[in-house]
């Protein structure tokens, strides 16, 4: 049977769409099962009654009086999906039982284990709790955890690995993406990412789009050899 011209020209737009589809569910899933996550103690600062992800480690900061921070232990991609501490930064509350004292400042500290999903294999994540920390003036938000929550642990670049001991083992690990929170074979080299990391952490990587570009430009190619053959 005689095809039109017509007919010749929706098979190849039709094959190059199935090649389309076909190549952006590998490609964009490739980089879907690659995403993974760091296992770490984020620090936050309060705006109001609302967290907010710091944007300089708690060894650098020196919050004034009445300041609330929070630590929250948990597996998360980047800075832009990191859990929160599950408290309100409530300093009223959290210092009540302290009262102001002359030369020394409070800092209201909630720290957050996280849930037993992000704790690493063979250990159960303490409560959340809150303290009230009485410091020096000039004190960092270090100093004014390590009066509250000792003892803390810390790897070369002066992250804080653990706090009160919790965990036991590891230092911002990177775990796997399929869902296991397992170390991935380069957890070794791997490190939390710091605040103003501005990786995305789980979308399609330039390859990957340029993987993508190349196939449409050959489907492109295939529909005008098709045009020209009319």
């Amino acid at each position: 049977m005689t095809r039109t011209p017509s007919a010749l020209l929706r098979s190849p737009v039709a094959a190059l769409l199935a090649v389309l589809l076909a190549a952006s569910g590998v490609l964009f899933g490739a980089g879907g099962a690659q995403a993974a996550g760091y296992r770490y103690w984020s620090f936050w600062e309060a705006d109001g009654k609302s967290w907010g992800y710091a944007t300089q480690g708690p060894s650098l900061v020196r919050p004034d009086d009445g300041t609330v921070q929070g630590f929250r232990f948990a597996v998360s991609e980047d800075s832009a999906d990191a859990d929160r501490p599950r408290h309100a930064p409530d300093f009223a509350a959290i210092c009540a039982d302290t009262p102001a004292k002359g030369g020394a400042k409070r800092v209201a500290l909630v720290i957050d284990p996280g849930t037993a999903e992000d704790a690493p294999d063979g250990e159960k994540p303490p409560a959340l709790r809150t303290a009230c920390a009485q410091v020096a003036p000039d004190a960092s938000s270090a100093e004014a955890l390590a009066s509250v929550a000792k003892p803390l642990r810390y790897d070369s670049s002066a992250m804080i690995c653990a706090i009160s001991g919790y965990p036991k083992s590891g230092c911002g690990e990177q775990v796997s993406g399929d869902g296991s929170g397992k170390p991935t074979d380069d957890a070794s080299a791997s490190s939390a990412p710091a605040a103003d990391d501005g990786d995305s952490g789980g979308g399609p990587s330039a390859g990957l789009l340029l993987g993508i570009g190349a196939v449409l430009l050959l489907g492109i190619a295939a529909v005008f050899q098709a045009r020209r053959r009319r």
